[in-house]
Protein backbone atom coordinates (compact mmCIF):
# COMPACT_ATOMS: atom_id res chain seq x y z
CA UNK A 1 0.00 0.00 0.00
CA UNK A 2 3.59 0.39 -0.68
CA UNK A 3 3.22 3.92 -2.02
CA UNK A 4 6.31 5.86 -2.97
CA UNK A 5 7.45 9.44 -2.60
CA UNK A 6 5.42 12.00 -4.50
CA UNK A 7 5.62 15.72 -4.84
CA UNK A 8 9.35 15.69 -4.23
CA UNK A 9 9.66 19.45 -3.92
CA UNK A 10 6.91 19.54 -1.33
CA UNK A 11 8.51 16.76 0.64
CA UNK A 12 11.92 18.44 0.65
CA UNK A 13 10.30 21.62 1.91
CA UNK A 14 8.40 19.75 4.59
CA UNK A 15 11.46 17.91 5.82
CA UNK A 16 13.23 21.25 6.08
CA UNK A 17 10.41 22.51 8.27
CA UNK A 18 9.76 19.40 10.31
CA UNK A 19 11.46 18.84 13.62
CA UNK A 20 11.71 15.04 13.70
CA UNK A 21 12.73 13.23 16.83
CA UNK A 22 14.09 9.72 16.38
CA UNK A 23 14.73 7.74 19.51
CA UNK A 24 14.68 4.30 21.01
CA UNK A 25 12.64 3.52 24.09
CA UNK A 26 12.06 0.31 25.98
CA UNK A 27 9.64 -1.72 23.90
CA UNK A 28 6.15 -1.17 25.30
CA UNK A 29 4.47 -4.23 26.71
CA UNK A 30 1.57 -5.37 24.56
CA UNK A 31 -1.55 -5.07 26.72
CA UNK A 32 -3.71 -8.11 27.21
CA UNK A 33 -6.75 -8.05 24.91
CA UNK A 34 -9.86 -6.72 26.59
CA UNK A 35 -12.53 -9.37 27.26
CA UNK A 36 -15.49 -9.28 24.92
CA UNK A 37 -18.63 -7.66 26.24
CA UNK A 38 -21.11 -10.30 25.13
CA UNK A 39 -24.26 -11.73 26.63
CA UNK A 40 -24.55 -15.34 25.41
CA UNK A 41 -27.71 -16.31 23.57
CA UNK A 42 -29.72 -19.33 24.73
CA UNK A 43 -27.71 -22.49 24.04
CA UNK A 44 -27.99 -24.07 20.57
CA UNK A 45 -30.28 -21.40 19.16
CA UNK A 46 -27.83 -19.61 16.85
CA UNK A 47 -27.88 -20.44 13.14
CA UNK A 48 -26.03 -19.28 10.06
CA UNK A 49 -29.10 -18.21 8.13
CA UNK A 50 -30.68 -16.13 10.92
CA UNK A 51 -27.71 -14.85 12.96
CA UNK A 52 -24.33 -15.22 11.25
CA UNK A 53 -25.11 -14.61 7.56
CA UNK A 54 -26.24 -11.00 8.16
CA UNK A 55 -22.88 -10.24 9.80
CA UNK A 56 -20.78 -11.90 7.10
CA UNK A 57 -22.80 -10.48 4.22
CA UNK A 58 -22.56 -6.93 5.58
CA UNK A 59 -18.90 -6.97 6.64
CA UNK A 60 -17.06 -9.71 4.71
CA UNK A 61 -18.75 -10.54 1.42
CA UNK A 62 -17.59 -7.36 -0.34
CA UNK A 63 -14.12 -8.96 -0.53
CA UNK A 64 -15.03 -12.62 0.05
CA UNK A 65 -16.98 -13.16 -3.18
CA UNK A 66 -16.23 -14.41 -6.65
CA UNK A 67 -13.79 -12.23 -8.55
CA UNK A 68 -12.66 -10.17 -5.56
CA UNK A 69 -9.38 -9.99 -3.68
CA UNK A 70 -10.09 -12.52 -0.89
CA UNK A 71 -8.84 -16.10 -1.44
CA UNK A 72 -12.22 -17.72 -0.78
CA UNK A 73 -15.91 -16.81 -0.78
CA UNK A 74 -18.21 -16.36 2.23
CA UNK A 75 -21.51 -16.08 0.45
CA UNK A 76 -23.10 -19.40 1.49
CA UNK A 77 -23.48 -21.67 4.50
CA UNK A 78 -21.08 -24.20 2.96
CA UNK A 79 -18.43 -21.47 2.62
CA UNK A 80 -18.73 -20.41 6.25
CA UNK A 81 -19.27 -23.77 7.93
CA UNK A 82 -16.02 -25.35 6.74
CA UNK A 83 -14.06 -22.31 7.96
CA UNK A 84 -16.09 -21.57 11.09
CA UNK A 85 -13.19 -22.03 13.53
CA UNK A 86 -10.88 -19.88 11.42
CA UNK A 87 -13.52 -17.17 11.12
CA UNK A 88 -14.11 -17.15 14.88
CA UNK A 89 -10.37 -16.90 15.53
CA UNK A 90 -9.61 -14.04 13.14
CA UNK A 91 -12.60 -11.92 14.17
CA UNK A 92 -11.76 -12.38 17.86
CA UNK A 93 -8.19 -11.18 17.17
CA UNK A 94 -9.66 -8.38 15.00
CA UNK A 95 -7.49 -9.47 12.09
CA UNK A 96 -10.70 -9.50 10.04
CA UNK A 97 -12.47 -7.51 8.82
CA UNK A 98 -9.23 -5.70 7.94
CA UNK A 99 -10.11 -2.32 9.46
CA UNK A 100 -6.88 -1.07 10.97
CA UNK A 101 -7.78 2.25 12.59
CA UNK A 102 -8.52 2.37 16.29
CA UNK A 103 -11.87 3.87 17.37
CA UNK A 104 -11.78 7.63 16.91
CA UNK A 105 -13.52 9.94 14.44
CA UNK A 106 -16.39 8.45 12.44
CA UNK A 107 -15.05 7.25 9.09
CA UNK A 108 -16.76 6.56 5.77
CA UNK A 109 -17.26 2.83 5.12
CA UNK A 110 -15.97 1.96 8.61
CA UNK A 111 -15.93 -1.82 8.91
CA UNK A 112 -15.49 -3.00 12.48
CA UNK A 113 -17.34 -5.82 14.24
CA UNK A 114 -18.87 -5.13 17.63
CA UNK A 115 -18.08 -7.26 20.68
CA UNK A 116 -21.60 -8.67 20.41
CA UNK A 117 -21.09 -9.74 16.79
CA UNK A 118 -17.75 -11.37 17.59
CA UNK A 119 -19.20 -13.19 20.60
CA UNK A 120 -22.13 -14.40 18.53
CA UNK A 121 -19.84 -15.89 15.87
CA UNK A 122 -17.74 -17.59 18.55
CA UNK A 123 -20.80 -19.10 20.22
CA UNK A 124 -22.24 -20.28 16.88
CA UNK A 125 -18.93 -21.98 16.06
CA UNK A 126 -18.56 -23.60 19.49
CA UNK A 127 -22.06 -25.04 19.25
CA UNK A 128 -21.45 -26.80 15.95
CA UNK A 129 -22.05 -24.07 13.34
CA UNK A 130 -25.66 -24.98 12.55
CA UNK A 131 -27.22 -23.91 9.25
CA UNK A 132 -30.80 -23.10 10.30
CA UNK A 133 -33.88 -22.52 8.18
CA UNK A 134 -33.00 -21.56 4.57
CA UNK A 135 -36.02 -19.25 4.59
CA UNK A 136 -34.22 -17.05 7.13
CA UNK A 137 -31.26 -16.42 4.83
CA UNK A 138 -31.03 -12.75 3.85
CA UNK A 139 -30.32 -11.70 0.29
CA UNK A 140 -26.73 -10.89 -0.59
CA UNK A 141 -26.08 -7.15 -0.86
CA UNK A 142 -25.90 -5.75 -4.38
CA UNK A 143 -22.23 -5.05 -5.02
CA UNK A 144 -20.91 -2.96 -7.89
CA UNK A 145 -20.03 -5.13 -10.87
CA UNK A 146 -16.56 -4.09 -11.95
CA UNK A 147 -16.15 -0.37 -11.25
CA UNK A 148 -16.88 0.60 -7.65
CA UNK A 149 -18.10 4.07 -8.62
CA UNK A 150 -20.17 2.95 -11.59
CA UNK A 151 -19.19 3.07 -15.23
CA UNK A 152 -16.43 5.67 -15.73
CA UNK A 153 -16.77 8.54 -18.18
CA UNK A 154 -13.44 7.49 -19.67
CA UNK A 155 -11.36 4.33 -19.26
CA UNK A 156 -7.65 4.52 -20.04
CA UNK A 157 -5.07 1.78 -19.80
CA UNK A 158 -1.41 1.10 -20.31
CA UNK A 159 -0.72 1.33 -24.09
CA UNK A 160 0.39 -2.31 -24.17
CA UNK A 161 0.93 -5.17 -21.71
CA UNK A 162 4.13 -5.16 -19.67
CA UNK A 163 5.94 -8.38 -18.87
CA UNK A 164 7.33 -8.54 -15.35
CA UNK A 165 10.40 -10.79 -15.02
CA UNK A 166 10.43 -13.64 -12.56
CA UNK A 167 13.35 -12.47 -10.44
CA UNK A 168 15.31 -9.36 -9.52
CA UNK A 169 14.76 -6.14 -7.61
CA UNK A 170 11.42 -4.37 -7.40
CA UNK A 171 10.56 -2.47 -10.60
CA UNK A 172 9.08 1.01 -10.92
CA UNK A 173 7.75 1.46 -14.46
CA UNK A 174 6.09 4.58 -15.88
CA UNK A 175 3.52 4.37 -18.66
CA UNK A 176 2.48 7.48 -20.61
CA UNK A 177 -1.07 8.01 -21.89
CA UNK A 178 -1.87 11.24 -23.78
CA UNK A 179 -5.29 12.55 -22.74
CA UNK A 180 -5.97 14.37 -25.98
CA UNK A 181 -8.20 16.75 -24.00
CA UNK A 182 -8.90 19.93 -25.98
CA UNK A 183 -9.93 21.75 -22.80
CA UNK A 184 -9.28 21.46 -19.10
CA UNK A 185 -11.23 18.72 -17.35
CA UNK A 186 -12.27 18.38 -13.72
CA UNK A 187 -12.36 14.93 -12.13
CA UNK A 188 -14.47 13.81 -9.20
CA UNK A 189 -12.81 10.39 -8.93
CA UNK A 190 -9.98 8.27 -10.33
CA UNK A 191 -10.50 4.53 -9.88
CA UNK A 192 -7.54 2.22 -10.52
CA UNK A 193 -7.88 -1.43 -11.48
CA UNK A 194 -4.55 -3.27 -11.28
CA UNK A 195 -4.20 -5.68 -14.17
CA UNK A 196 -2.34 -8.32 -12.16
CA UNK A 197 -2.55 -8.12 -8.38
CA UNK A 198 0.00 -10.90 -8.01
CA UNK A 199 2.75 -8.46 -8.93
CA UNK A 200 1.24 -4.95 -8.81
CA UNK A 201 2.40 -3.56 -5.50
CA UNK A 202 0.94 -0.08 -5.86
CA UNK A 203 0.02 2.46 -8.52
CA UNK A 204 0.38 6.25 -8.64
CA UNK A 205 -1.17 8.45 -11.32
CA UNK A 206 0.61 11.71 -12.21
CA UNK A 207 0.01 14.54 -14.66
CA UNK A 208 2.66 15.78 -17.09
CA UNK A 209 2.24 19.10 -18.88
CA UNK A 210 5.89 19.36 -19.95
CA UNK A 211 6.04 16.54 -22.51
CA UNK A 212 9.10 15.18 -20.69
CA UNK A 213 7.48 11.83 -19.89
CA UNK A 214 6.87 11.13 -23.57
CA UNK A 215 10.51 11.94 -24.34
CA UNK A 216 11.67 9.50 -21.65
CA UNK A 217 9.29 6.85 -22.97
CA UNK A 218 10.64 7.23 -26.52
CA UNK A 219 14.22 6.70 -25.33
CA UNK A 220 13.48 3.58 -23.29
CA UNK A 221 12.93 0.34 -25.25
CA UNK A 222 9.87 -1.67 -24.37
CA UNK A 223 6.61 -0.48 -22.85
CA UNK A 224 6.99 2.59 -20.63
CA UNK A 225 10.21 3.86 -19.10
CA UNK A 226 12.20 3.37 -15.93
CA UNK A 227 13.75 6.01 -13.66
CA UNK A 228 16.11 5.85 -10.75
CA UNK A 229 13.71 7.78 -8.53
CA UNK A 230 10.50 9.73 -8.92
CA UNK A 231 8.78 9.89 -12.29
CA UNK A 232 11.55 11.70 -14.12
CA UNK A 233 9.69 14.96 -14.76
CA UNK A 234 8.22 17.81 -12.68
CA UNK A 235 4.82 16.31 -11.88
CA UNK A 236 1.89 18.68 -12.29
CA UNK A 237 0.17 16.73 -9.53
CA UNK A 238 -0.86 13.29 -8.42
CA UNK A 239 -4.48 12.61 -9.26
CA UNK A 240 -4.87 9.09 -7.92
CA UNK A 241 -3.28 6.09 -6.28
CA UNK A 242 -3.94 2.48 -5.37
CA UNK A 243 -2.54 0.09 -2.79
CA UNK A 244 -4.08 -3.03 -1.19
CA UNK A 245 -7.05 -2.00 0.92
CA UNK A 246 -7.37 1.43 -0.67
CA UNK A 247 -10.62 2.32 -2.44
CA UNK A 248 -11.55 5.22 -4.70
CA UNK A 249 -14.38 7.53 -3.68
CA UNK A 250 -16.09 10.35 -5.53
CA UNK A 251 -15.40 13.86 -4.29
CA UNK A 252 -18.36 15.82 -2.92
CA UNK A 253 -20.13 18.10 -5.36
CA UNK A 254 -18.13 21.26 -6.06
CA UNK A 255 -14.72 19.65 -5.36
CA UNK A 256 -12.46 18.25 -8.05
CA UNK A 257 -9.01 17.62 -9.48
CA UNK A 258 -7.96 19.56 -12.56
CA UNK A 259 -6.50 17.86 -15.63
CA UNK A 260 -5.09 20.51 -18.00
CA UNK A 261 -5.79 20.26 -21.71
CA UNK A 262 -3.19 18.40 -23.81
CA UNK A 263 -1.64 16.91 -20.67
CA UNK A 264 -0.33 13.36 -20.40
CA UNK A 265 -1.38 10.94 -17.69
CA UNK A 266 1.55 8.93 -16.37
CA UNK A 267 0.77 5.68 -14.59
CA UNK A 268 3.62 4.64 -12.34
CA UNK A 269 3.42 0.99 -11.28
CA UNK A 270 5.53 -0.62 -8.59
CA UNK A 271 6.01 -4.31 -9.40
CA UNK A 272 6.97 -6.78 -6.70
CA UNK A 273 8.55 -9.83 -8.39
CA UNK A 274 7.26 -13.21 -7.23
CA UNK A 275 9.53 -15.81 -8.87
CA UNK A 276 7.34 -16.23 -11.93
CA UNK A 277 7.14 -14.14 -15.11
CA UNK A 278 3.84 -12.24 -15.13
CA UNK A 279 2.00 -9.82 -17.43
CA UNK A 280 0.18 -6.66 -16.39
CA UNK A 281 -2.03 -4.08 -18.11
CA UNK A 282 -3.50 -1.78 -15.48
CA UNK A 283 -6.64 0.26 -16.21
CA UNK A 284 -7.88 3.57 -14.82
CA UNK A 285 -11.42 4.92 -14.78
CA UNK A 286 -11.84 8.71 -14.92
CA UNK A 287 -15.03 10.28 -13.57
CA UNK A 288 -15.72 13.85 -14.69
CA UNK A 289 -17.26 16.36 -12.31
CA UNK A 290 -20.93 16.84 -13.19
CA UNK A 291 -21.27 20.44 -12.05
CA UNK A 292 -19.18 23.56 -11.39
CA UNK A 293 -16.04 22.96 -9.32
CA UNK A 294 -15.56 25.60 -6.63
CA UNK A 295 -12.62 24.10 -4.73
CA UNK A 296 -9.56 22.16 -5.76
CA UNK A 297 -8.93 18.84 -4.01
CA UNK A 298 -5.40 18.99 -2.63
CA UNK A 299 -3.05 16.23 -1.53
CA UNK A 300 0.00 16.69 0.65
CA UNK A 301 2.41 14.13 2.16
CA UNK A 302 3.24 14.79 5.79
CA UNK A 303 6.55 12.97 6.24
CA UNK A 304 9.42 12.30 8.60
CA UNK A 305 13.06 11.38 8.12
CA UNK A 306 13.93 7.84 9.17
CA UNK A 307 17.18 6.00 9.84
CA UNK A 308 16.45 2.83 11.77
CA UNK A 309 19.39 1.09 13.50
CA UNK A 310 19.71 -2.67 13.16
CA UNK A 311 18.12 -4.45 16.11
CA UNK A 312 16.09 -1.46 17.33
CA UNK A 313 12.66 -2.82 18.26
CA UNK A 314 11.08 0.51 19.22
CA UNK A 315 12.35 3.25 16.90
CA UNK A 316 10.12 6.33 17.01
CA UNK A 317 9.83 9.43 14.86
CA UNK A 318 7.72 12.57 15.11
CA UNK A 319 7.08 15.25 12.49
CA UNK A 320 4.76 18.24 12.43
CA UNK A 321 3.61 20.81 9.89
CA UNK A 322 1.82 24.14 10.38
CA UNK A 323 -1.53 24.82 8.73
CA UNK A 324 -1.07 28.03 6.71
CA UNK A 325 -4.77 28.74 6.01
CA UNK A 326 -8.19 27.69 7.20
CA UNK A 327 -8.62 24.27 5.63
CA UNK A 328 -11.07 21.38 5.61
CA UNK A 329 -9.40 18.00 5.98
CA UNK A 330 -11.30 15.18 4.29
CA UNK A 331 -9.12 12.10 4.65
CA UNK A 332 -5.78 10.76 5.88
CA UNK A 333 -3.85 7.81 4.45
CA UNK A 334 -0.90 6.51 6.52
CA UNK A 335 1.98 4.74 4.81
CA UNK A 336 4.93 2.70 6.08
CA UNK A 337 6.68 -0.48 4.92
CA UNK A 338 7.41 -3.81 6.57
CA UNK A 339 9.11 -2.51 9.73
CA UNK A 340 6.23 -0.17 10.57
CA UNK A 341 4.37 -1.04 13.75
CA UNK A 342 2.18 1.94 14.60
CA UNK A 343 1.21 5.39 13.30
CA UNK A 344 -0.80 8.16 14.86
CA UNK A 345 -1.81 11.43 13.18
CA UNK A 346 -3.49 14.23 15.10
CA UNK A 347 -4.13 17.97 14.88
CA UNK A 348 -3.52 20.61 17.52
CA UNK A 349 -5.75 23.68 17.24
CA UNK A 350 -4.48 27.20 18.03
CA UNK A 351 -6.13 27.05 21.47
CA UNK A 352 -4.26 23.82 22.28
CA UNK A 353 -7.17 21.45 21.71
CA UNK A 354 -5.98 18.13 20.29
CA UNK A 355 -8.06 16.39 17.62
CA UNK A 356 -7.37 12.73 16.80
CA UNK A 357 -7.34 12.07 13.06
CA UNK A 358 -6.24 8.46 12.69
CA UNK A 359 -4.41 5.92 14.85
CA UNK A 360 -3.27 2.59 13.40
CA UNK A 361 -2.01 0.65 16.44
CA UNK A 362 -1.03 -2.49 14.49
CA UNK A 363 0.29 -1.49 11.08
CA UNK A 364 -0.28 -4.01 8.29
CA UNK A 365 1.67 -3.44 5.09
CA UNK A 366 -0.88 -5.52 3.18
CA UNK A 367 -3.80 -3.22 4.06
CA UNK A 368 -2.94 0.41 3.38
CA UNK A 369 -6.23 2.18 3.77
CA UNK A 370 -7.31 5.75 3.35
CA UNK A 371 -9.54 6.99 6.17
CA UNK A 372 -12.19 9.48 5.01
CA UNK A 373 -14.05 11.38 7.70
CA UNK A 374 -17.85 11.27 7.75
CA UNK A 375 -17.71 14.85 8.99
CA UNK A 376 -14.76 16.70 7.40
CA UNK A 377 -12.40 18.20 9.98
CA UNK A 378 -12.07 21.99 10.12
CA UNK A 379 -8.52 23.15 10.85
CA UNK A 380 -8.11 26.91 11.34
CA UNK A 381 -4.95 28.74 10.38
CA UNK A 382 -2.31 28.31 13.06
CA UNK A 383 -3.21 24.70 13.72
CA UNK A 384 -0.56 21.98 13.54
CA UNK A 385 -0.76 18.46 12.15
CA UNK A 386 1.55 15.92 13.77
CA UNK A 387 2.60 12.42 12.75
CA UNK A 388 4.04 9.92 15.23
CA UNK A 389 5.30 6.54 14.05
CA UNK A 390 6.99 3.49 15.54
CA UNK A 391 9.15 0.82 13.84
CA UNK A 392 10.55 -2.58 14.81
CA UNK A 393 13.87 -3.50 13.18
CA UNK A 394 14.59 -6.42 15.47
CA UNK A 395 15.00 -10.10 14.71
CA UNK A 396 11.77 -10.69 16.64
CA UNK A 397 9.72 -8.87 13.99
CA UNK A 398 8.41 -11.67 11.71
CA UNK A 399 7.96 -9.15 8.88
CA UNK A 400 11.57 -7.96 8.98
CA UNK A 401 12.91 -8.58 5.45
CA UNK A 402 16.51 -8.74 6.66
CA UNK A 403 18.03 -11.61 8.65
CA UNK A 404 20.01 -10.62 10.53
CA UNK A 405 18.56 -7.09 10.79
CA UNK A 406 20.48 -4.27 9.11
CA UNK A 407 20.19 -0.46 9.23
CA UNK A 408 17.26 0.77 7.16
CA UNK A 409 16.72 4.22 5.67
CA UNK A 410 14.14 5.91 3.47
CA UNK A 411 13.91 4.28 0.04
CA UNK A 412 11.65 2.98 -2.68
CA UNK A 413 12.30 -0.75 -2.39
CA UNK A 414 9.92 -2.77 -0.23
CA UNK A 415 12.89 -3.60 1.99
CA UNK A 416 13.53 0.13 2.55
CA UNK A 417 11.22 2.24 4.70
CA UNK A 418 8.98 5.27 4.46
CA UNK A 419 7.00 7.43 6.88
CA UNK A 420 4.10 9.32 5.28
CA UNK A 421 0.57 10.43 5.95
CA UNK A 422 -1.21 11.72 2.87
CA UNK A 423 -3.53 14.60 3.76
CA UNK A 424 -6.49 15.28 1.46
CA UNK A 425 -7.99 18.74 2.00
CA UNK A 426 -9.52 21.88 0.52
CA UNK A 427 -8.73 25.51 1.35
CA UNK A 428 -11.76 27.31 2.79
CA UNK A 429 -11.05 30.70 1.21
CA UNK A 430 -10.77 29.31 -2.31
CA UNK A 431 -13.76 29.84 -4.60
CA UNK A 432 -12.95 29.06 -8.21
CA UNK A 433 -16.46 29.97 -9.34
CA UNK A 434 -15.85 33.48 -7.97
CA UNK A 435 -12.31 33.71 -9.28
CA UNK A 436 -10.71 33.29 -5.85
CA UNK A 437 -7.63 31.05 -6.01
CA UNK A 438 -5.05 30.43 -3.29
CA UNK A 439 -1.40 29.31 -3.39
CA UNK A 440 -0.59 25.68 -2.82
CA UNK A 441 0.71 24.41 0.50
CA UNK A 442 3.80 23.37 -1.45
CA UNK A 443 4.63 27.01 -2.18
CA UNK A 444 4.07 27.95 1.45
CA UNK A 445 6.29 25.19 2.80
CA UNK A 446 9.01 25.83 0.25
CA UNK A 447 9.17 29.50 1.27
CA UNK A 448 9.06 28.63 4.95
CA UNK A 449 11.80 26.05 4.48
CA UNK A 450 13.98 28.56 2.66
CA UNK A 451 13.45 31.12 5.42
CA UNK A 452 14.42 28.58 8.04
CA UNK A 453 17.56 27.55 6.19
CA UNK A 454 18.64 31.18 5.81
CA UNK A 455 18.09 31.72 9.52
CA UNK A 456 20.22 28.69 10.36
CA UNK A 457 23.01 29.88 8.06
CA UNK A 458 23.32 33.21 9.91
Amino acid sequence: MKLRLLLGLALVALLALAVPRAKSNPRPKTPDPKPLVYSPRPANTLTFTKDVAPILFANCASCHRTGEVAPFTLTSYADAAKRAKTIASVVEKRVMPPWKAAPGPAYVDECRLTDDQIGLIKQWTAEGAKEGNPADLPALPKFPDGWRNGEPDLVIEMPEPYTVPAEGRDIYRNFVIPTGFKEDKWLSAVEIHPGNRRVVHHVLVHLDVSGKASELDAKDPGPGYRTGGGVGFPSAGQIGGWAPGNVARRSPDGIGVNVPKNSDIVIQVHYNLNGKAETDRTKIGLYFAKGPVDKRARLFPLASRISIPAGDDNYRVTSSMPVPSDVTLRSVMPHMHLLGREMKVFATLPDGTELPLVHVPEWDFNWQMGYAFKEPVKLPRGSKVTLEARYDNSADNPRNPNSPPKPVRWGEQTTDEMCLAYLNFTVDSESLTQGKTVPSVTDYLRKAGEARRKKQEK
